[in-house]
């Protein structure tokens, strides 16, 4: 396999807002994004993670034929990690490999699930509205699994560990809403508690097979301080 020449970062000044960018290379760039931020621009709001990377790779060139290409998405409330890749080639093979990746979410949820740990079935159908819900007939929805596991504790809170074991729409926050215990600050699917400022879901970690190099590799973004600050208060 040939060799690629070292890869050298943009300056600083081009850092995109909202976005700490925890690895790049030539063919992949991974960020942690902010909550309130959306993946790819929608019709109303254009400021999007791809948009400002797609300026941070051009350097300030507007002529620069540098683009990213979106690989996943994350919803606009949740933080956490998002992969893009740098290159058309590298977008095939990821989004082909996407659902064999490991990925990990750390939440807040109210209360606590019946379970230290377990694993959530179901077939996962949506609404006129486009709210997804849980269904136990297989010809009615899509089947969806997802493992969990608590990390800490309080007596409002948890803080838990999930891995979705499938891909479905909203189905980390229905299936912990189906747990009893919501995500915290859903208000799609559970019920926003007084004075929380923000959907308590992170994408904490994602590990997958580089595009070019196929080296097993392991991308973790910190879990907020404010998650911590729930389950101690």
């Amino acid at each position: 396999m040939n060799e690629k020449k070292p890869f050298k970062k943009p300056p600083k000044k081009f850092q995109p807002p909202g976005l700490n960018i925890l690895y790049e290379d030539w063919d992949i760039l991974v960020v942690d994004k902010e909550p309130g931020m959306l993946s790819v621009g929608s019709d109303t709001n254009d400021e999007s993670a791809l948009d400002w990377l797609n300026e941070y790779v051009k350097k300030g060139n507007s002529k620069s034929k540098n683009r990213i290409f979106v690989v996943h998405r994350l919803e606009k409330d949740i933080s956490g990690l998002l992969v893009f890749a740098k290159t058309d080639q590298a977008k095939l093979f990821l989004k082909e490999k996407w659902p064999d990746f490991k990925k990990k979410y750390v939440a807040v949820v109210q209360g606590a699930p019946p379970e230290e740990q377990g694993v959530v079935t179901s077939f996962l159908a949506e609404n006129s509205i486009h709210l997804m819900y849980s269904v136990s007939d297989a010809s009615l929805g899509k089947f969806a699994r997802t493992s969990y596991q608590i990390l800490k504790k309080s007596k409002t809170h948890s803080l838990i560990e999930v891995c979705p074991m499938t891909e479905r729409k909203n189905q980390v926050r229905v299936h912990l809403a189906d747990l009893g215990c919501p995500v915290e600050g859903d208000k799609k699917y559970g019920k926003k508690g007084a004075g929380i400022k923000r959907l308590c879901l992170h994408a904490a970690s994602i590990s997958l097979v580089h595009p070019f190099s196929k080296e097993s590799m392991t991308f973790e973004a910190p879990v907020p301080g404010y998650f911590q600050s729930l389950i101690s208060r």
